[in-house]
């Protein structure tokens, strides 16, 4: 639907596909997106653990076909929605990950704004005289991540994951976009490197590990988290008290989600506002953390 149609009609409606997903802060930050912008929006969680190809097809359908602009995908779809989508668009396409599906005219394009949403907000931790970067995990997120860095012309791009043939797949894929080198370990991937990201789910509540030992972080270094519950991750903590910069994964939690918005209905949101409803989730979940 063209911007116009939508100032018209005042109705957005959206959604997130994963599971787990019942704590996700991406319902607040849509829905006060389109309420700033004059809209009545809803965004749906579709939660449901294990679909095969023939269930996910079928929610796509009803995507399809229900009055959904279009919905966000997460763990563990980000990769299986990929053949089941009529388009791709070229980043997408390049990394066979998606994390955005754009309903429009009856078609379901796939994109991903975890790439551009974190490209944005990295930016100002990287050197203009080159950077070399681990980027540890290579799933869904750590590929959209991988592919970010790369985009922004990294220099000496590292990639680790306990399965070494996936991220030898990803090394491949980023072959025509910079390249990468495939780490023996999370030792090799760290030796001279100026940046660390965590593209792991470690150090996400309730689990309180590290995707990375305290003794390979120095104050020399940023370190960036996927993981935005908690925002201070173990591995965060460790690198604030090494002295390194840090970024939480509060701002690509927004500028994924603001990318999104706007491919949803051709409307820029503010990211001010977004940011208030994530940090309004992140005081509740907290509240209620430390309450248990």
């Amino acid at each position: 639907m063209s911007k116009r149609g939508y100032a018209a009609s005042k109705k957005l409606l959206t959604g997130l596909i994963g599971a787990p997903i019942a704590h996700s802060a991406s319902p607040a930050m849509h829905e006060r997106a389109a309420k700033a912008l004059g809209l009545r929006g809803h965004y749906q969680l579709i939660e449901v653990a294990g679909a095969d190809a023939a269930g996910l097809r079928m929610m796509l359908e009803g995507v399809r076909r229900l009055g959904f602009a279009g919905v966000n995908v997460t763990y563990p779809y980000k990769e299986a929605v990929v053949p089941l989508l009529d388009e791709l668009a070229p980043g997408a396409a390049a990394m066979g990950a998606v994390n955005t599906v754009v309903a429009r005219d009856g078609r379901l394009i796939g994109h991903n704004t975890d790439t551009t949403g974190f490209a944005r907000a990295v930016a100002p931790l990287l050197a203009p005289s080159g950077n070399a970067v681990a980027v540890i995990g290579t799933g869904g997120v750590g590929k959209a991540i991988a592919f970010a860095l790369a985009s922004l012309k990294v220099s000496g791009l590292r990639i680790f994951d306990s399965e070494t043939a996936r991220a030898e797949k990803l090394a491949s894929l980023l072959a025509r976009h910079g390249g990468a080198t495939v780490a023996k370990s999370v030792e090799d991937a760290l030796d001279g490197a100026t940046g660390l990201v965590n593209g792991t789910p470690v150090g996400m509540l309730p689990n309180r590990g590290m995707p990375v030992p305290a003794t390979l972080l120095h104050e020399k270094m940023w370190v960036a988290d996927a993981v935005y519950s908690p925002l201070i991750t173990p591995l965060l903590a460790a690198a604030q008290a090494k002295g390194a910069r840090i970024m939480t994964g509060r701002e690509l939690a927004i500028y994924q989600a603001a990318d999104a918005f706007e491919l949803f209905t051709g409307l820029a949101p503010s990211t001010e506002v977004m940011g208030e409803a994530f940090d309004e989730v992140m005081a509740a979940r907290s509240a209620a953390y430390h309450a248990a």
